[in-house]
């Protein structure tokens, strides 16, 4: 038991975490339901419905898990830089959201086809509330997940996992306005955010200080 614990205790952030993240918003979809504002730009209304890209914006939630469980068992230095990536995002947006509820009225009252597609999209509509959606996390966490990618020592040497990485993180961010689960405002919002929390992830390499003064206060803590 020792042993795995030893190796895998760095879950122990993760689920703690994701136990947080899971109650806080389930509370902001219990209680947040006419939202104060109301998010709109006028490009939103020129973008048409395209119940295809249904399939991309449900592919999120397998993208994220596998390139941030890929980095959990590879490389814990990618996985700690991963983690503050996400988490710092999606903490901020539960902040916005508990702080100045807001919504859109841009789904369609009909859909305007009826087949397999408009079905996912109409089930998505039922479990999840035009409600907190600024910044979107699903373009701000596929952004984060693509950037694991390119920053992983192994997974960015493969052009095609590069390539199909890209690919899929620039379709699910497309995915989030052609189903109207999100303003424009909510994409370009997220991409700001990711922008910031590159320069400190990345560039900054704020995980490595963090490592480095834990080691020093260690060693002045022997001697």
């Amino acid at each position: 038991m020792k042993k795995y614990y030893g190796r895998y205790k760095h879950a122990i952030p993760l689920i703690i975490y994701a136990a947080i993240y899971c109650v806080w918003f389930a509370w902001l979809e219990r209680t947040v339901v006419h939202p104060d504002t109301i998010i709109h730009m006028k490009i939103d209304d020129m973008i048409p419905f395209c119940e295809l890209f249904v399939i991309p914006y449900f592919l999120w939630f397998g993208y994220v898990s596998i390139v941030v469980l890929y980095c959990f068992f590879k490389n814990k230095q990618e996985y700690y830089k991963t983690c503050v990536f996400l988490f710092t995002g999606m903490t901020a947006f539960l902040v916005i959201s508990t702080l100045w509820p807001n919504g859109h009225h841009l789904r369609p009252y009909i859909m305007p086809r009826d087949n397999i597609f408009s079905s996912l999209v109409a089930h998505l509509y039922n479990m999840d509330t035009p409600t907190n959606l600024w910044p979107s996390i699903h373009v701000y966490n596929s952004i984060g997940a693509h950037l694991a990618v390119v920053h992983s020592q192994k997974l960015a040497k493969n052009k095609a996992i590069r390539s199909g990485s890209f690919i899929l993180c620039v379709s699910i961010v497309l995915s989030t306005v052609f189903i109207k689960q999100h303003s424009m405002f909510d994409v370009l919002t997220a991409f700001v955010m990711a922008a910031t929390m590159y320069v400190v992830v990345y560039q900054a390499d704020i995980v490595a200080h963090c490592q480095w003064y834990r080691w020093k206060r260690q060693r002045v803590r022997q001697v």
